[in-house]
C-alpha cells in the first residue's frame, strides 16, 4: 500500500506513489467477469423483447454498430488505464489532462447516473422477487431494502468479496446465454421446427427483411441500445485494484468486442432464425418466448432468476464504482473531504454510505409510488452515461497530445485509429443526444432539463470546491507531481 504525498516533508519519487491505499485484490478471473458483466445486463435478457418488437431483425445491426463504438470507448479507457492504473479512473484522467472543472463534472455526472441506475436496480429486484406467488404479497420496498443491505455488506468488507460476488453474478448470466446459444445453434443446425415454424434465414426474408419497419425506427432505437451497454467503463475503476493490471487489462478489454458480437448480435440473429420476430413481445424475455415455444417447463422461473441476478450485479457494480469515483473527487478537491475516508479494509466507506443514502431514496419511492419508480429515475441516468463516455474520449485525446509534447509517457495499449476514431465516437455520442431530443416525451424532457442540471453543477462547484489537503498521485501526472512537490518544499 503506497503512501500519499503530503504537502510537507520530503518529496517521493513518482514510482513510490503509484497507488493511494487500495488493495490489489482482484484476480484475472474476476476482472474478466467484470468486463463481461459491464457488457451484459437486463437490456439483453429483458429489453431485447420490446426492441425486437419495434425493429425486428434490424436490432442485430443496431447492437453491432453501438457495440463497435462502445468497444472504442473501452479501448480509449484502456489506453489511459495502461498508462496509469487507478481507481479514480476517468475522474483522475479528466483532472490530469482536462483540468479540475472537467474532473468535477465527469465525476458528479457519473455519480448521478449510477445513483439513478441503482434506484432502478433495487426496484427491479423487488419486482422480480414478486414473480413467485408466495412472495407476491410482500411489500415491494421490503425486497428493495433487503437487496440494498446484502450488496452494501459485500462492498464494505473488502474488494475481494465484491469481486467474488460479481464473478458469480456474471457467471450465471454467461451460463444462461451459453445454454441458449448451444441449444439454438443445434436446433437451427438440424432444422428442427419450433412452434410449427421451419427454422432458418427464411424467417427473416419472409417477414419483411432486416428492416421490416424501415430504417427510422432502428435509428430511434440506437439511444436505448447504447444505454444497454452502460457499465463497461467500470473496468477502468477496477484496474486500480487489479493484481497485475497491465497484464490482465488488454485481454479483458479486447475480449469485449467478441462477447458483444456473440452474446448480443449472435443471440438476436439466432432468435429471429428460430422464430418469426413477430413472436417476441415487450415485457417478456425473448429467451423465455423461445424456450416456452419448445415446451420446456420452468423456463420462466429460470429466466427470472437470471434477470434477478443481472439486477443485483448492476446494483453491486454501481455501488463499487460510485464510492471510488467520489473518493477520487474528494482527493482532487471537487467533493467534500470526508468522502476520501477509507476503512480498515481499504474500502472507501464514506462514499459507499453516501451512495447508499441515495439508494434509500429508491426504497422510499418503492413505498410511496411503486408503479412509477422506473419512469421517475431511468431517463435521468441517460445524460450521466453519455457524459462519462464523452469525458473518457476527451481525456484520451488530451493524453495523446501530452504524449506528443513529451509531457507523458506513451501507453503500451493504444486506441486503434486514434485520434480519428476518438473524434468519430464523440460524434456518435452527440448524435445519440440528438436522437434523445426527438424521443418524445421522455427523451425530450431529459434534454430540456439539462440546463437546470448545468446550473446545479455550477452551484455545486462554488459550494464544495476546496484545495486538496494531500497531493495524491492519482490526480497529478507523474512529471508534474515532482515539480509541484519540489516547489511546495521550497515555499
Amino acid at each position: 500500500m503506497a503512501t500519499p504525498v503530503h504537502t510537507s516533508g520530503p518529496a517521493q519519487p513518482p514510482a513510490a506513489v503509484a497507488e493511494d491505499g487500495y488493495h490489489k485484490a482482484l484476480g484475472k478471473r474476476q476482472v474478466q467477469m467484470i468486463a463481461i458483466s459491464g457488457a451484459i445486463g437486463t437490456g439483453l435478457f429483458l429489453g431485447a423483447g420490446s426492441r425486437l418488437q419495434a425493429t425486428g431483425p434490424a436490432l442485430a445491426v443496431v447492437y453491432l454498430v453501438c457495440g463497435v463504438f462502445c468497444f472504442l470507448i473501452l479501448r480509449a479507457l484502456g489506453e489511459l488505464a495502461m498508462y496509469r492504473p487507478t481507481c479514480g479512473s476517468f475522474v483522475s484522467y479528466a483532472q490530469e489532462f482536462l483540468g479540475d472543472r472537467a474532473s468535477y463534472v465527469a465525476g458528479w455526472m457519473s455519480f448521478l447516473s449510477w445513483a439513478m441506475t441503482g434506484i432502478v436496480d433495487i426496484t427491479a429486484v423487488a419486482l422480480y422477487m414478486q414473480f413467485w406467488a408466495p412472495l407476491a404479497g410482500v411489500p415491494q420496498w421490503v425486497f428493495a431494502l433487503g437487496a440494498l443491505c446484502v450488496v452494501t455488506s459485500m462492498n464494505m468488507v473488502g474488494v475481494k468479496y465484491f469481486g467474488e460476488m460479481e464473478f458469480w453474478f456474471s457467471l450465471i448470466k454467461v451460463a444462461a446465454l451459453a445454454v441458449f446459444l448451444v441449444v439454438g445453434a443445434v436446433i437451427l443446425g438440424v432444422r428442427v421446427p419450433v412452434a410449427g415454424h421451419a427454422t432458418g434465414l427464411h424467417l427473416i426474408t419472409d417477414n419483411g427483411g432486416i428492416f421490416p419497419h424501415g430504417v427510422l425506427p432502428a435509428l430511434v432505437l440506437v439511444q436505448g441500445v447504447v444505454f444497454a451497454y452502460s457499465g463497461i467503463e467500470m473496468l477502468g475503476t477496477a484496474a486500480g485494484e487489479c493484481e497485475n493490471a497491465r497484464e490482465i487489462l488488454p485481454g479483458a478489454i479486447n475480449s469485449v468486442i467478441w462477447r458483444i458480437a456473440l452474446f448480443y448480435v449472435g443471440s438476436v440473429v439466432l432468435l429471429v432464425c428460430l422464430l418469426p420476430w413477430t413472436a417476441y413481445k415487450g415485457g417478456v424475455s425473448p429467451f423465455v418466448t423461445f424456450f416456452q415455444a419448445l415446451g420446456v417447463p420452468g423456463v420462466d422461473t429460470a429466466m427470472n432468476l437470471v434477470v434477478l441476478t443481472a439486477a443485483l450485479s448492476s446494483l453491486n457494480s454501481g455501488l463499487y464504482s460510485t464510492a471510488r469515483v467520489l473518493r477520487a473527487l474528494a482527493l482532487g478537491g471537487s467533493a467534500p473531504r470526508f468522502l476520501a475516508y477509507m476503512n480498515r479494509q481499504s474500502v472507501p466507506s464514506a462514499g459507499i454510505f453516501l451512495t447508499v443514502s441515495i439508494y434509500l431514496l429508491g426504497v422510499v419511492l418503492n413505498y410511496i409510488v411503486p408503479a412509477q419508480v422506473f419512469e421517475i429515475v431511468l431517463n435521468i441516468s441517460a445524460l450521466g452515461i453519455i457524459s462519462t463516455w464523452g469525458f473518457i474520449l476527451a481525456s484520451q485525446i488530451a493524453y495523446r497530445r501530452a504524449v506528443r509534447r513529451g509531457a507523458a509517457p506513451p501507453s503500451p495499449f493504444r486506441m486503434p485509429g486514434a485520434p480519428f476514431t476518438a473524434w468519430l465516437t464523440l460524434g456518435f455520442l452527440a448524435a445519440v443526444l440528438v436522437l434523445m431530443a426527438f424521443d418524445y416525451p421522455d427523451g425530450t424532457l431529459t434534454i430540456a432539463l439539462s440546463p437546470i442540471l448545468a446550473v446545479l453543477m455550477v452551484i455545486g462547484w462554488k459550494l464544495i470546491r476546496h484545495k486538496p489537503p494531500v497531493l495524491m498521485p492519482e490526480t497529478v501526472p507523474s512529471i508534474e507531481l515532482t515539480r509541484r512537490v519540489l516547489e511546495q518544499g521550497r515555499s
